[in-house]
């Protein structure tokens, strides 16, 4: 029956995309079909197979290695601030970030990344049926973050039209850095992490398809990546461990207010009506805990934490399901965890409009209009990997 109401939500999620698509007649079904076979195909190779088992044993194996060397500096530096044996949040999820950042700088420096990038977007050009600088740009953006690619592709953001603009935009919002992917392995069972990274990119280009189709040119398909102002190597580390410092503290920062804000309007609303805001907001989102394939038992508790994703961010919301996940299903925790996994939240509007503004003011402005538009794409593809992971699970 469940996999039923999976197909059904896979269904209604593809309607709502539609319902909102600038152009029904430009839509391409075909790579979309193909996409969606493609992120089926995928979930039941990471999440059914022994070889997906496999890969997701290496890919967790390397990251806790990368975390224990991370961990290493925060203990240096930090050892006497926390209680021996005790687990800090912000040194032991948000610290780490730092070393990521370090990581990915020196991959960058070595022109290791860009090559990965530019290559992997290119096949999947040919397979999203979109654009090589849209296929670039949801690659980079998954690796070095939602607002560092806008730094890469600046060359070409003036003159961008508003289209693309809209594409290069929801794709930085529906993925993750690589650089906090270690920071959500320490929350979340690796191979939802994992799998909601692929899901997530293609996810990206199957909704941006069918709310904002077009045609690219060839003229115009041109991927001019800007290039990095020549550092020595300890320029660039030192510049990259700053990056990933401001990264932690802003995180840590955000959590302190969202998660200060929340407990503050739960505590007002529990005493004025009885029940938390996160339980209003459950029982809200509940109808679409249960279309992604939650069974209903289930769905008022993770409907809470879908809501204090989309209303705080990623981080709030994971905080609030490890304490309940213990509580709740396998098939329900797979399917919540995957749907955490993006920086698609009120929050990511400001942060991208700032980070585009930054580089052309005009862009800037036009990235504002439609940012409302640009976090309901971005939710669908949230929704979109956790149907999938319903249907496979």
């Amino acid at each position: 029956m469940h996999y039923l109401i999976s197909v059904a939500g896979l269904i209604i999620v593809l309607l709502l995309a539609w319902l909102a698509s600038n152009n029904k007649n430009k839509i391409k079904y075909r790579p979309i079909i193909v996409m969606i076979a493609i992120q089926i195909a995928f979930g039941l190779l990471i999440l059914k197979t022994s070889i997906g088992e496999f890969l997701i044993k290496g890919f967790a194996d390397s990251f806790a290695k990368l975390l224990q060397y991370a961990n290493e500096g925060t203990n240096f530096v930090f050892g006497g601030v926390a209680n021996e044996g005790a687990y800090t949040f912000f040194l032991y999820v948000l610290m780490p970030i730092v070393f990521m950042s370090a990581l990915i700088g020196i991959l960058q420096h070595y022109k290791i990344l860009p090559f990965i990038i530019k290559y992997i977007g290119l096949i999947l050009s040919k397979v999203n049926g979109m654009g090589k600088l849209e296929s670039y740009n949801a690659v980079a953006a998954a690796i070095v973050g939602q607002n560092e690619v806008f730094i890469s592709v600046k060359n070409q953001l003036g003159s961008l039209p508003k289209h693309r603009l809209y594409t290069l935009c929801a794709s930085a919002m529906s993925t993750v850095s690589m650089s906090i992917v270690g920071s959500y392995m320490t929350m979340l069972e690796p191979r939802y992490v994992v799998a909601a990274l692929i899901l997530n990119l293609l996810g990206g280009f199957i909704v941006s398809s069918i709310i904002n189709p077009y045609e690219v040119k060839s003229e115009e398909d041109i991927i001019d990546v800007q290039e990095e102002e020549k550092h020595t190597f300890f320029e660039m580390l030192g510049e990259y461990i700053m990056d990933g410092f401001k990264v932690a503290i802003v995180v840590g920062v955000m959590l302190v207010g969202f998660v200060g804000i929340i407990a503050l309007i739960n505590g007002v609303f529990s005493g004025i009506f009885g029940i938390s805001f996160q339980g209003v907001l459950g029982y809200v989102f509940a109808p679409i805990a249960f279309l992604i394939g939650v069974p209903w038992h289930e769905a008022v508790s993770a409907g809470s934490i879908m809501a204090t994703k989309l209303v705080s961010n990623e981080f709030v919301a994971m905080l609030d399901f490890v304490k309940i996940k213990d509580g709740l299903s396998g098939r329900t925790i797979a399917i919540v965890s995957v749907f955490l996994i993006s920086f698609a939240n009120f929050g990511s509007i400001g942060t991208i409009v700032g980070a585009v503004k930054g580089l052309n003011e005009k862009q800037g402005n036009i990235v504002a209009r439609f940012g409302l538009k640009l976090l309901y794409g971005a939710t669908l593809v949230s929704v979109l990997s956790a149907v999938i992971i319903g249907i496979i699970f």
